[in-house]
């Protein structure tokens, strides 16, 4: 008759379980998640009202939850818009000096 002893098959195996207590479980995670889930499942299926808002739903949820990663970027945002706004205004430079060699080439090749 074979003995096997069970008792020590969680260490020998090197799988460590970790238990969840209710406490650390943080529903509005899991809310956001949800809602962002489903509502991105009901776009797919052609629900766009239900959808939306669903995953509005979740979205806002999400942000009350990273309500520091909301700061941080709300806060950033205003740099990033100078530094559009500087790219548009070479482009139109770019474009206005673009404009005004194409005229001078009219005017050459049409003499």
């Amino acid at each position: 008759m074979v003995v096997v002893p069970l008792t020590h098959r969680d260490r020998e195996s090197g799988v460590e379980r970790r238990y969840s207590s209710p406490e650390s479980t943080n529903w509005a995670r899991v809310a956001a998640g949800g809602g962002l889930l489903v509502g991105g499942l009901l776009l797919l299926t052609d629900n766009k009202r239900a959808g939306l808002v669903t995953a509005g739903a979740g979205t806002a949820l999400a942000m009350l939850d990273q309500q520091d990663a909301v700061q941080a970027c709300w806060n950033a945002l205003p740099g990033y818009i100078d530094s559009v706004q500087r790219l548009l205004t070479s482009v139109e430079e770019t474009v206005v000096e673009l404009a005004d060699q194409r005229n001078r080439l009219h005017q050459i090749l049409s003499k």
